[in-house]
């Protein structure tokens, strides 16, 4: 006899249909749990009014918070970092973005990429000045790449920092960055004579400036800036020693995208829920939607890619916590998991009809976000290329 045979099998739990729980540990469940409770006290209850507002109100509150969730730098070890896996990490995300994508790139542009930067290329003495202020969440960080005229491409960048004795001068322009507005520290990637170094910039520097860009109709609920530096003098000590080169900032945005495959998994959650329940209670013809065969065809496919996108996310996961994950994996699951996750948006929204363009939901809210998160830290483009060139060993990027 089978051992199925004599064991009875447990209740299926509609919201975890292939049992992805079992995966868990009791530390991961904690952790998760943790995160959820905070997300559903601290920001579902105000997220649609940031939203319309366009605005991020206590961010600074906000972000201590985190710290105290262990939530910012998580994975990273030491200077008061929490030290947590790699699929803690990305549960994490799950649960923050599933509230909204604004709350989790504040936590994914502080830990996966300031962060991350500064303790993986800085010096011990940048890492003692700025990574337990930052794990605290007492010093907000952004991280400064992506230009007005080079997004896909940042080679070409034109921030430049030359030498000026034994200082640095810094000058440019960068776009769209996350915290830029609030933060204390910047790190910036900047052209110089020996190639494309990082520095670590504190933003109250003379000559240092970053204005908010507004009218976004995506990311609302998220401080967005411009970086414009205009002959910022810097110390030598400002620079990142341990790295020269793109290899810098391109390990910081795959590590940031690692991210960002379990965080778009949280949206598309949301908006599955909002219309699991919706299809159960609206009526229509005399009964819910829910028990109509179009409406439970659309719910059967968008569960099948919710949690095929959860099983790539902790494959991933687990991946990385064995020293064992590539960059070109990380575009796959990026590539993979916010298109499918967009596409739940979508038709979620079908289901809820008008009611889903309302604010009263999740729905078009996280697909409003969603867009915005299939372009940053690396364009659908960019992904299918960087698995084209892993098919075939050709690089099409040029």
């Amino acid at each position: 006899m089978s051992p199925s045979a004599r064991t009875p099998l447990p209740p299926l739990d509609p919201a975890d249909l292939l049992g992805i729980d079992d995966l868990l540990d009791p530390e991961d469940l904690a952790i998760r749990d943790t995160v959820r409770g905070w997300a559903t006290d601290r920001v579902l209850p105000h997220i649609a009014d940031w939203y319309e507002k366009g605005e991020l109100p206590g961010i600074h509150e906000l972000a201590r918070e985190l710290g105290s969730l262990g939530a910012l730098g998580m994975s990273l070890e030491g200077y008061g970092c929490a030290g947590a896996s790699a699929v803690q990490y990305g549960l994490a995300c799950l649960e923050l973005e599933a509230a909204d994508s604004g709350i989790r790139s504040l936590v994914s542009v502080q830990g996966s990429l300031a962060m991350y930067a500064i303790h993986r290329f800085g010096s011990e003495e940048q890492k003692q000045r700025w990574l337990p202020g930052m794990a605290a969440g007492e010093i907000i960080g952004c991280f400064g790449l992506t230009e007005p005229d080079h997004g896909s491409d940042p080679a070409s960048m034109r921030t430049y920092a030359r030498k000026d004795g034994a200082d640095w001068l810094l000058s440019g322009r960068k776009m769209w960055i996350t915290n830029g507005s609030v933060a204390g520290v910047a790190v910036v990637w900047a052209q110089t004579g020996e190639g494309i170094r990082g520095f670590v910039v504190q933003t109250d520097s003379p000559g240092f400036s970053a204005p908010e860009i507004r009218h976004k109709w995506s990311l609302r609920a998220s401080v967005t800036s411009e970086l414009v530096m205009d002959e910022v003098r810097l110390p030598a000590d400002a620079v990142l020693p341990e790295v020269v080169g793109l290899k810098g900032p391109l390990s910081c945005l795959s590590h940031a995208r690692y991210g960002i495959v379990w965080g778009a998994m949280g949206a598309a959650r949301s908006s599955f829920e909002a219309a699991v329940e919706y299809a159960k209670t609206r009526e229509q013809f005399g009964r819910p939607i829910g028990g109509f065969q179009l409406t439970q065809a659309k719910l059967a496919d968008m569960a099948v890619e919710l949690h095929k996108g959860i099983l790539l996310a902790h494959h991933l996961g687990r991946r990385l916590d064995a020293g064992r994950l590539r960059p070109e994996q990380v575009s796959f699951g990026k590539l993979n998991n916010v298109r499918e996750a967009i596409e739940i948006c979508r038709t979620s929204r079908t289901i809820l009809g008008a009611n889903g363009i309302s604010l009263e939901y999740p729905v078009m809210r996280h697909a409003t976000n969603l867009e915005s998160v299939l372009t940053y830290e690396g364009t659908v483009e960019m992904h299918q290329l960087v698995l084209g060139k892993a098919l075939t060993g050709l690089d099409a990027f040029r």
